[in-house]
């Protein structure tokens, strides 16, 4: 499935860009738009080296989102506008071509056909060239802005808020399949083919970053300060007909869990057990090796899920440990390519299933009047199963706003508060989804910092995290992040991480506790002693090495 030699880096940092929308390679060039700054840059992808082609009229080019060149005419798009431009002349004086009631952010120019995307209007308007005239539209498959290329018999589109790039029918607008990105706010895109005639795709990305600038007029002497961010990568990905899912940038990635004992009481405990999970095989996760931290460790498998135990005959509070395991990690973006319609005539859910994923063994509350009512609003009278799961996804998203505090609260509690932590939209998810008799279960447990740009430095994740899977028979286990994707208030929702993870998920603790721990074989409640009053945890990963897929095939 996958390629174990790592890519070339290859990020194309444009100088003095700060914000690229849309992008052609031509005449062995980068071109592009930088929309701040009103630039028509042409970019040396082997150099970086960057040249402003138009000096004498940026002002007309601030603003512009679209790029697109064909038979030596330059098109771009400008809010409700579209312009042409000669190459010949190359005095890049703008020619209205087009003026729409409703913003362009993509253009696609084809032969005598014009595409346009629109997100104001969550369309693709496609136009003949000649007559300046419309010839139909297709819906947008996204919620945000998205840039647009043509490609033989496809549209490729890049969406900012889905993180997504997908692949359309040109003569339908029916997306044949989709694949995430390894970093945020996609802006334009482009296919180039090298000396061998192998095609690449590469991808934009413009938004802002954190940084801390020194300010000798500041106590301290610096200050959280934002700057554009902006540059080029390749987006490698495989689409697997067979298996309904397309993987998209890996990166090879060493993560460390790791136990520092340090208890907060007295305690002493005989014949102590102190498990903790491993990272999980998966679709897009793959183990290269594990091996032990501070103390030797065994290994028990449990409903296919590995763990890590560790022994102590004797454990008492005067001792001092470090324990864990380290985890070299192939990891992938994956979107699973499962429509409603593929879901009509699915197999009933196991007996098995119904009594392992269907019950409320995780204090979810599922017996109160307020949760059952929710099941039955969340889903309305919708009777297929992957509608239904957006549908209550949707639903929490509706009735919950992000927020963390001390401890997680059941889910009844949570809805009547409505605000809750990335388990308390879990522990919803979860009842309303059991409820509607639609299997269920947490994954976790961590995510890696998510800038695959900063490679082999340790990197520390803030919190941890948790999100579920549901079951969906005659295909499997499905993920589903638990809220991420509640951007906006009242929608609408991206669906980036609706059947679909991105690379820095780390997996594991499926169908079992992530850690705990047991005397003489009996598992010691929170109550009694509580893992988090014995020990410090650290959680560490490095981004080693990009992978590529397959070659990809479509």
């Amino acid at each position: 499935m996958t390629s174990n030699k790592p890519t070339a880096v290859t990020t194309i940092r444009p100088i003095a860009a700060s914000s690229i929308y849309g992008m052609v390679f031509h005449e062995d060039f980068i071109w592009a738009i930088d929309s701040n700054n009103g630039y028509l840059l042409q970019i040396d992808p082997a150099t970086d080296n960057t040249t402003i082609l138009n000096s004498r009229t940026c002002l007309d080019f601030i603003g512009a989102t679209g790029l697109a060149i064909t038979d030596d005419i330059l098109w771009f798009t400008n809010g409700e506008y579209v312009y042409c431009c000669s190459l010949i002349t190359k005095d890049f004086e703008p020619q209205l071509f087009l003026h729409l009631d409703g913003e362009l952010n993509g253009i696609a120019v084809s032969g005598s056909t014009i595409y346009l995307t629109s997100q104001r209007q969550g369309k693709i308007l496609v136009y003949d060239r000649n007559r300046a005239s419309k010839i139909t539209h297709f819906y947008a498959p996204g919620i945000g802005l998205e840039n647009i290329t043509v490609k033989s018999e496809e549209i490729w589109l890049t969406d900012t808020l889905e993180q997504t790039v997908y692949c359309l029918d040109r003569a339908t607008g029916e997306t044949i399949f989709s694949v995430l990105t390894p970093f945020v706010s996609p802006t334009g895109l482009a296919f180039n083919s090298d000396d061998e005639g192998k095609e690449t795709l590469y991808v934009a990305y413009a938004d802002r970053e954190v940084y801390i600038r020194d300010n000798p007029n500041a106590e301290p002497n610096y200050e959280l300060q934002y700057r554009d961010r902006t540059f080029i990568h390749p987006l490698y990905f495989h689409y697997s007909r067979q298996h309904n899912y397309a993987l998209s940038n890996g990166y090879l990635v060493e993560m460390s869990y790791s136990e520092e004992i340090s208890p907060l009481d007295p305690v002493a405990i005989d014949n102590l057990e102190w498990r903790i999970a491993l990272p999980a095989e998966t679709d897009r996760q793959k183990i290269r090796s594990v091996q032990a931290i501070g103390l030797p460790f065994t290994e028990e498998v449990k409903e296919g899920q590995r763990i890590a135990v560790f022994k102590f005959d004797k454990f008492n509070s005067e001792q001092r440990y470090i324990f864990g395991w380290k985890a070299i990690l192939e990891v992938w973006s994956i979107k699973y390519q499962i429509k409603p319609d593929d879901c009509e005539k699915i197999p009933q859910l196991s007996p098995e299933y119904q009594q392992k994923y269907l019950q409320d063994n995780d204090n979810l509350a599922m017996d109160t009047e307020i949760i059952k009512q929710a099941a039955k609003i969340a889903i309305g009278s919708e009777t297929n199963l992957l509608r239904q799961v957006y549908s209550i996804r949707n639903y929490v998203y509706d009735k919950l706003a992000y927020g963390i505090k001390p401890h997680i609260d059941t889910p009844d509690i949570a809805l009547k508060r409505g605000i809750g932590s990335c388990g308390e939209y879990l522990g919803l998810l979860l009842a309303l989804c059991r409820l509607n008799g639609i299997a269920c279960r947490t994954v976790g447990r961590y995510k890696c910092p998510g800038d695959p740009l900063k490679r082999n430095l340790p990197l520390q994740p803030d919190y941890n995290h948790v999100w579920m899977e549901f079951y969906l028979p005659g295909y499997g286990w499905l993920p589903m992040e638990s809220n991420p994707d509640d951007l906006f208030e009242g929608g609408p929702y991206p669906t980036r991480f609706f059947m679909g993870l991105s690379w820095y998920h780390a997996e594991m603790a499926k169908d079992t506790s992530f850690e705990f721990i047991t005397s003489g074989g009996i598992k010691i409640d929170k109550e009694t002693v509580s893992i988090g009053d014995l020990s410090l945890n650290h959680i560490r990963f490095m981004i080693l090495a990009e992978l590529q897929p397959e070659e990809s095939s479509n």
